[in-house]
């Protein structure tokens, strides 16, 4: 998109919704115990974890709720049991939406993801109809202002990122998963560097252009997911422009 990075945009809106809702915190704690009681509390180890603790620091949640939340994996005071599950289905204009959830109760859950999407205009799909167009990849973007684009893409393409994308007013650095720590450090590392946005998450191979209703209807049905208590994230492959996404908020 021209102008401006539409993924941070689109998750910084989501991340100030979610944060506004005080749903930022319990979601990513979540997602911590899990992950320690999958892999164990050592995230060098850990790959899940180390992914989780990234994101407990970009959501500034706090040193104790993250000691508290993993030892919760390790044993400590927790006997939930929770499961990794994935729903899959339609939106306006044909838009694929991907979400990811950690649940107790998978009845309850698809009940409470199938009548929310119905709901609000969506459809559920059946198991692998969207899956497949997303990936799991790190994003990294940093500010032009004052990089150097061939020696910046240069760098991270020798440091192991896959991609080097120009978004206008930031560089997008895509990077498989187990390679995204490396890259994200060697970037700390420049002087001047400014970084914006990271995060390891699933991208879209392609995507479907919305706009108006369409698009508002969109956001409509992942704010209503993403507001359910089993589901940690929502992921659509839509494409919009910036006048588009200011649309949103009027």
């Amino acid at each position: 998109m021209a102008g401006h990075s539409k993924w941070a945009n689109i998750k910084h809106r989501k991340a100030a919704q979610d944060a506004k809702k005080g749903k930022a915190f319990t979601k990513v704690a979540k997602e911590l115990t899990v992950a320690a009681k999958i892999g164990g509390p050592d995230p060098e180890m850990n790959p899940r974890l180390r992914v989780a603790l990234d994101k407990a620091k970009s959501a500034n949640l706090p040193k104790d709720n993250v000691e508290r939340a993993i030892k919760k994996g390790t044993g400590e005071g927790n006997d939930a049991i929770f499961e990794d599950v994935a729903y899959e289905g339609y939106g306006p204009g044909g838009v694929a939406i991907l979400v990811k959830a950690l649940t107790d109760n998978k009845n309850r859950t698809v009940s409470e993801v199938s009548s929310t999407m119905g709901k609000k205009g969506g459809n559920m799909g059946e198991p692998g109809c969207v899956a497949w167009i997303f990936e799991n990849k790190g994003i990294i973007e940093v500010n032009k202002e004052g990089v150097n684009e061939e020696e910046f893409m240069d760098l991270v393409l020798e440091a192991g990122a896959d991609d080097f994308i120009d978004e206008g007013d930031v560089f997008q650095v895509v990077t498989e998963p187990s390679d995204y720590f490396t890259v994200k450090g060697i970037i700390e590392e420049q002087e001047g560097v400014n970084m914006t946005f990271s995060e390891v998450s699933m991208k879209p191979k392609n995507t479907t252009p919305l706009s108006g209703s369409d698009l508002k209807k969109l956001f409509a049905i992942t704010e209503a997911l993403e507001d359910l208590d089993d589901v940690q994230e929502v992921f659509s492959n839509f494409e919009a422009d910036e006048a588009a996404m200011a649309e949103l908020d009027d």
